[in-house]
């Protein structure tokens, strides 16, 4: 009888036996915290960016609210668990370069947490939101009231995340596609597909791609 090949996914040991069928496994990636800040972050930005007659007290609780969701965030990139620390996602430069000459070769790996590209989005977006909170802060105090220069970059700072927030949304889609999993659901029950074994199981081997420490 043949014995079975065993890998790990960071939720327990699994045994393949050969000629098995495989089996899809969903795991808990994105923790209430994130899913949170995703969904609030995204709601805050469309509101105010596509409806111009808010009052006035409501636009600037929502950018007040905004920064405290960035500043929380920021915190838990630190203290937070598993793929929602920042150790565990974003890249260096090295492994920034590979993952994008991959990716314009159609051969990039499928990342259980954030891959490196997406990994720059969100820290570019982090950064853009906070500025759009500071500016806008800025334009309330008497030293920037109705200064025309301040107004003019709010809202080009505005108009940049915008377009940030489609390249992200489309991305999201093609990595969707191309991975055939649903990552905009992903994001609502914090669950995605397992990373299956290497196509040549080894025995007592790990993916990879699912260690928080993997370059």
């Amino acid at each position: 009888m043949n014995s079975p090949a065993t890998y790990t996914t960071g939720s327990g040991a699994v045994h393949a036996y050969p000629g098995d069928r495989p089996v899809t496994r969903q795991v808990l990636v994105w923790d209430r915290f994130v899913r949170f800040f995703h969904w609030s972050l995204a709601a805050s930005i469309l509101l105010v960016a596509l409806n111009s007659n808010l009052p006035q007290w409501l636009h600037e609780g929502l950018g007040y609210f905004t920064l405290a969701l960035v500043a929380a965030r920021l915190l838990w990139g630190f203290v937070g668990r598993g793929h929602a620390r920042f150790a565990d996602f974003v890249p260096g430069p090295r492994r920034l370069i590979n993952y994008l000459r991959d990716l314009l070769h159609g051969r990039e790996q499928r990342h259980l947490g954030h891959n490196p590209a997406a990994a720059l989005m969100i820290l570019f977006l982090l950064a853009m939101v906070a500025a759009i909170g500071v500016t806008g802060w800025l334009l309330t105090t008497d030293a920037y009231w109705g200064d025309e220069t301040m107004e003019t970059l709010h809202l080009t700072l505005v108009n940049t995340t915008l377009l940030a927030v489609a390249i992200h949304v489309g991305a999201a889609i093609y990595e969707s596609l191309r991975h055939k999993e649903n990552l905009i659901l992903a994001m609502f029950t914090g669950k995605k597909r397992a990373n299956p074994p290497s196509h040549t199981l080894s025995r007592n081997t790990k993916d990879r791609s699912e260690s928080f420490l993997a370059p």
